[in-house]
C-alpha cells in the first residue's frame, strides 16, 4: 500500500488575484494528479480572486475542498499542509520555506517586472522548491520528486533579501 505523502496540500496566491493558478489547481487534471500523491484535503486561498464554486468542484474529486479569499495569517494552513503550491510572492515562499514545507511554486508569468521569477529560479538552483507556471503545474506535480528538496539553511535568504531589496528600491 503506497505511503500518503502528501494528504494535506494547501495553495495560496497571497494578498493579490492569479485566477490562473486557482483554475488550473481546481482542474479534474491537477485534482487527478493531486489524488495520486496520496492528497486527501486541498485548500485554496484565492486572495481577492474570483470565488470558488467548492460545491462544483467537489462534484469532480474525491478529495475534501475549502476555499478562502483573505485572512489575517496562513501560518497555521501552512503549517497542517504536507504540500503548499504558491504564488512566487516573496513572503509566501519564506514564509513555507522557513516552515520546513514541500514548495511548489507557479509564476505568474502577467506580471509586469517580474521579480517572481528571479525568486523561484535562485530557489530551484538552491533545491529549496520547484518552479512552473500554470501551464506547467500538471507535469512538475506528475514529475517532480518533491523528496528531493533541501531544506531552507539558516541565513541562506540573507544575500537574495538584500539583492531583492536593492532590485525593489528599498535600500
Amino acid at each position: 500500500m503506497m505511503k500518503k505523502l502528501y494528504k494535506n496540500v494547501f495553495v495560496t496566491v497571497g494578498t493579490t488575484e492569479f485566477q490562473d493558478l486557482v483554475r488550473v489547481v481546481s482542474s479534474v487534471a491537477v485534482l487527478q494528479q493531486l489524488s495520486v500523491l496520496g492528497c486527501e484535503t486541498l485548500t485554496i486561498q484565492f486572495g481577492k480572486g474570483e470565488e470558488l464554486n467548492v460545491e462544483h468542484i467537489q462534484k469532480l474529486t474525491s478529495i475534501r475542498l475549502s476555499a478562502y479569499g483573505l485572512k489575517s495569517s496562513i501560518g497555521e494552513d501552512v503549517s497542517r499542509a504536507d504540500l503548499v503550491i504558491s504564488h512566487a510572492g516573496a513572503g509566501s515562499c519564506i514564509e513555507v520555506l522557513e516552515a520546513g514545507k514541500p514548495l511548489i511554486v507557479v509564476v505568474n508569468e502577467t506580471l509586469m517586472n517580474n521579480h517572481q521569477t528571479e525568486l523561484a529560479e535562485r530557489l530551484s538552483k538552491d533545491k529549496n522548491l520547484f518552479y512552473c507556471s500554470p501551464d506547467t503545474l500538471l507535469q512538475t506535480l506528475a514529475a517532480s520528486d518533491l523528496k528531493q528538496l533541501e531544506k531552507l539553511a539558516p541565513g541562506a535568504l540573507d544575500s537574495f533579501v538584500n539583492h531583492l531589496d536593492t532590485f525593489m528600491g528599498f535600500r
